[in-house]
C-alpha cells in the first residue's frame, strides 16, 4: 500500500503531515510526502523517518515573492493576483506529485487550495484514492458557520442564511482558482469542472484538529471525519542555555509571532509589556527573526526549539494563533494571549477566550498597552487552572485514528 501526502504551507501545515506519514509508516503503509523542501522541514522528515519529496518551492522563498507582488500591487488587484498565484502553484505542484504519485494507491492532501487542486488532478489520472484533510472546521462548509471573506469577494450585505453563503462561497472560489485549474486540465485534455471547491474539497473530508479545540457540529453540506489533531512527539531535549536561563528565575512568557506581517512590531511591544509587568521573556525568532530589544538578562531568543518541552515551562505563550501552536499551548496547560491577523487565526483566538483557557487580543496592531491587559487576563489564577483541566482533555491519537481510518479503507478497496 502506497500513499502520497502532500502540504504546501508553513510548519502548521507541514508537521501535522508528517506526524500522519510516521504512523501511516508504522501501520507497515509505504508513504511519501511531499513538502515544502526548506532546512527545517528536511530536519522534521529526517527526525520523524519519513521520505521527503520537495514541493515545487521552498515556502520561506515564495512567501516573500508573494510579499513583495502584493505590495507592488494595487488593493483592486489583489483578487486577480491571488488567481495568478494559483495557476502557478497548480500547474508547478502538479508537475512535482505526478513524478511523486508513481504506483501510489492513495493521495492525501492538505495546504493551500491549489495545492490540493493540484494533488486531485494527479490522483484522478493516476487513479489513486483522493482525500483531502483540513486542520479547522472554519474551512468546511457548514450551516453552523460563515464562509471565510476574501479580498475582492465580500460575502453579500443583509445575507444571514449561512446555505445561501455557501452557495456564494462555490461562486467565489470559481471565480478566484477556477480558471487556474480548468486551464491545466484543459492543457491535459481533461473536460473542466463546475464546482471547483467541491471537487477539490472530495467526500469525506478529514478534519485534523481536537474535538475540545475545534468541535464540529455534524453539518449535511460536508462529510467530515474529525479525527482529531495529528502530533508528532517530540524528544529533543532543550538546549542547554535556555535550560539555564528557565532554571534561573520565575517561569517566562513565551512570545512567537511565526511569519506575520506585524511580527516585528509585536515582538518589541511584547517585550515591552512583559518586561513592565516584571516577568522575563523567550522570544522565538520566527520568519521575522526577532530577538531581544537591548542586552538586558531578562529576555532569551530561540530558533527552532521544541515546544511540547517548553510550553511546560513558561508561565504563558503569546502567539499569532496558528493551529499548531494553539495545540501545543492547549496541550501543555499553558494559558495563551493570541494576537490574530489572517486566515484561521481569528477562529483559534475566539476558541482560547471561549475556552477561558487565556485571551483573545482585541485588534490586528498590538501595543505594550494593549499587550498588557490580554497578558493581565491570561496570567490570571482561574485561566491557569482552566488551562489546566483543559490539557487533560486534548487527545493525542489523532494521527493514528487517521492512519487507520485511511489504510482500513484502502484495505477495502
Amino acid at each position: 500500500m502506497r500513499i502520497l501526502l502532500s502540504t504546501y504551507g508553513s510548519r502548521g501545515d507541514v508537521e501535522p503531515v508528517v506526524a500522519l506519514g510516521a504512523r501511516l509508516q508504522a501501520l507497515g503503509a509505504e508513504v511519501r510526502v511531499s513538502v515544502p523542501g526548506d532546512e527545517e522541514f528536511a530536519a522534521l522528515c529526517a527526525r520523524a523517518g519519513v521520505p521527503l519529496v520537495p514541493a515545487f518551492s521552498p515556502v520561506r522563498e515564495w512567501v516573500k515573492e508573494m510579499i513583495r507582488r502584493r505590495t507592488s500591487s494595487p488593493p483592486e488587484g489583489v483578487a486577480a493576483l491571488i488567481s495568478g498565484q494559483a495557476a502557478e502553484i497548480v500547474a508547478r505542484q502538479y508537475d512535482v506529485l505526478a513524478a511523486a504519485a508513481e504506483g501510489c494507491d492513495a493521495v492525501v492532501a492538505c495546504g493551500l487550495f491549489p495545492s490540493c487542486a493540484a494533488a486531485r488532478l494527479v490522483a484522478e489520472q493516476r487513479g489513486a484514492r483522493y482525500i483531502l484533510g483540513t486542520f479547522c472546521p472554519i474551512w468546511l462548509p457548514s450551516q453552523h458557520q460563515r464562509p471565510h471573506e476574501y479580498p475582492g469577494h465580500p460575502l453579500p450585505a443583509g445575507v444571514s442564511d449561512n446555505r445561501l453563503l455557501w452557495q456564494t462561497d462555490i461562486a467565489t472560489k470559481n471565480a478566484l482558482f477556477g480558471e487556474a485549474i480548468n486551464s491545466h486540465r484543459a492543457s491535459l485534455g481533461l473536460p473542466a469542472v463546475e464546482n471547483v471547491r467541491d471537487h477539490v474539497f472530495g467526500d469525506p473530508v478529514l478534519l485534523a484538529c481536537d474535538p475540545v479545540l475545534g468541535p464540529w457540529l455534524p453539518s449535511d453540506l460536508t462529510d467530515a471525519l474529525q479525527t482529531g489533531a495529528w502530533i508528532l512527539a517530540d524528544e529533543r531535549p532543550l538546549a542547554a542555555r535556555l535550560e539555564a536561563f528557565l532554571q534561573a528565575g520565575p517561569p517566562p512568557v513565551y512570545v512567537g509571532f511565526g511569519s506575520i506581517a506585524v511580527a516585528s512590531e509585536a515582538g518589541r511591544a511584547a517585550i515591552e509589556a512583559i518586561r513592565a509587568l516584571g516577568r522575563r521573556t523567550v522570544i522565538a525568532h520566527g520568519w521575522a527573526e526577532l530577538g531581544p530589544i537591548d542586552d538586558g538578562d531578562d529576555c532569551f531568543a530561540v530558533g527552532d526549539v521544541n515546544q511540547q518541552a517548553l510550553f511546560r515551562r513558561v508561565c504563558t505563550v503569546m502567539h499569532h494563533g496558528g493551529a499548531g501552536t494553539t495545540l501545543a499551548a492547549a496541550r501543555a496547560g499553558a494559558p495563551q494571549v493570541v494576537v490574530p491577523q489572517i486566515g484561521d487565526q481569528p477562529y483559534w483566538a475566539r476558541r482560547v477566550a471561549e475556552l477561558g483557557i487565556g485571551a483573545a487580543h482585541d485588534g490586528a496592531m498590538p501595543t505594550s498597552q494593549s499587550l498588557s491587559a490580554a497578558l493581565a487576563t491570561a496570567l490570571a489564577p482561574e485561566s491557569r487552572v482552566r488551562a489546566g483541566a483543559v490539557a487533560q482533555l486534548i487527545r493525542a491519537d489523532g494521527a493514528d485514528v487517521a492512519a487507520r481510518l485511511l489504510v482500513e479503507a484502502l484495505s477495502r478497496r
